[in-house]
């Protein structure tokens, strides 16, 4: 059942899968979170597992970095394994003074740069959007762990290290765009075209505003609330 960028086998991977982009943030919430947690992917270094949260079952397999990475995995995920929910939990740049470091935002569309929607030969601009299912459970489990979650459009950009700086920046937040990260367009989009859902949760590692910025390690290790909100949605979305 292996494809060329997961080792699994059919079966071998919950109907709902959390995504962060680094291998060690999947590695962190399999061991802190999940009990009867097993490896089901190593495949290039993109660590995935399955186990129980709440007695329903979760898995969480890395992303890696940018459109092209999550796109090929969600890809797999959603049209080999059978795959329904997939959940990215990641981190991102704020461009709203609204928002300060380490608050939480679900992305309801994606913003982009990026021309991977260009694949699929649209007559017009398609607008890549979350789930309202997986969105509105997010939100409810937000509440009830009384979290606060802001909710708005993120920019999904190809470039980490952008030549036009804030200038570029400044024109999507007059938008009302939240915050900006690199994977939520591809995500958005091989779902729509599997007929699944998706949704895009990221906590905000630094300010394109003030510059406040967290570690790696930070980012590694003590996101929990974002990722308590998603396996509380994951074992939600059991009984949809």
């Amino acid at each position: 059942m292996a494809t060329p960028h997961i080792s699994a086998e059919k079966g071998d991977f919950a109907k709902t899968v959390l995504m962060p982009g680094d291998p060690l943030r999947a590695k962190f919430i399999a061991e802190t979170f999940l009990t009867d947690a097993v490896e089901v992917n190593h495949t290039r270094g993109i660590l995935g597992y399955t186990g129980l949260y709440k007695g329903k079952r979760v898995s969480v397999m890395a992303s890696g970095m940018g459109c092209p990475s999550i796109g090929i995995y969600s890809h797999e995920l959603f049209n080999f394994y059978d795959v329904e929910n997939i959940i990215r939990i990641g981190s991102a740049g704020a461009l709203s003074e609204r928002l300060k470091v380490r608050d939480i935002v679900a992305g309801i569309g994606s913003n982009t740069t990026s021309s991977y929607a260009e694949q699929y030969h649209m007559p017009g601009t398609l607008a890549p959007t979350a789930d309202y299912t997986l969105l509105s459970t997010a939100v409810d489990c937000a509440k009830a762990r009384k979290i606060e979650m802001h909710v708005g459009n993120l920019l999904c950009s190809d470039a980490f290290y952008n030549e036009g700086g804030m200038a570029e920046t400044v024109s999507w937040a007059k938008m009302g765009t939240l915050a900006v990260e690199m994977e939520s367009t591809a995500l958005y989009l091989e779902a729509a075209r599997a007929g699944k859902r998706a949704l895009t949760i990221v906590t905000i590692s630094d300010h394109l505003i003030t510059g406040e910025a967290t570690t790696a390690e930070e980012r590694q290790n003590t996101f929990t609330q974002m990722m308590e909100i998603a396996l509380d949605t994951a074992a939600r979305m059991e009984e949809v």
